[in-house]
């Protein structure tokens, strides 16, 4: 197994589980707490999530402010571009974002911490996204980021994308108030 930070933000980690290939198919410990704490990911994680979604679907961008939540999250099947933005009002990185594409027929996971936005849209026919949480979600202290922010200027796989009501109506990152930031 191999852990690195990702080429924006050293503490997003890209893991790269151990995969047992034979005949039929292949195997892999998607989350093994001894392991994971050994290479630097001791966090503890309380909730599992999976989602599903169709060609076009964007998820996000999602955070929860005084429940912070920290996301182990990979493909099961399909592929996705995911994105990660620093909302730490007092960090270099600021409104910087990170996207990387991932699928089923691998098994590289993306750590996100605490102080992250997070969301991702699906290029494949079908998406099955898992994700750990390390903490319970809570609707009151959740918060996003309009996923077109020219500020941000994310460079999404997809023009026109499917998304909730709720995250078409999130605000840009400079409309945000300092307690909707992390400090």
């Amino acid at each position: 197994m191999k852990v690195v930070g990702s080429e924006v933000f050293a503490d997003v980690l890209i893991v790269e589980p151990r995969v047992f290939h034979d005949p039929r198919g292949y195997f892999l410990e998607t989350y093994q707490e001894e392991r994971y704490s050994r290479l630097g990911l001791g966090v503890r994680f309380v909730q599992d999530n999976l989602s599903y979604s169709k060609r076009g679907v964007l998820r996000g961008l999602h955070y929860q402010v005084g429940r912070a939540q920290g996301k182990l999250v990979w493909v099961a099947k399909g592929e996705i571009f995911d994105v990660v933005v620093d909302v730490r009002r007092s960090s270099p990185t600021f409104g910087r974002w990170f996207g990387m594409r991932l699928n089923g027929e691998g098994a590289t996971q993306l750590y996100i911490p605490e102080g992250f936005a997070h969301g991702f849209c699906v290029t494949s026919e079908e998406a099955i996204v898992c994700y750990k949480c390390t903490d319970y979600y809570s609707p009151a202290h959740e918060r996003g980021i309009r996923w077109d922010d020219p500020d941000l200027g994310i460079h999404w796989p997809i023009s026109d994308p499917i998304l909730s009501e709720k995250d078409s109506r999130f605000p840009f990152l400079k409309e945000l108030s300092h307690e909707d930031l992390f400090p």
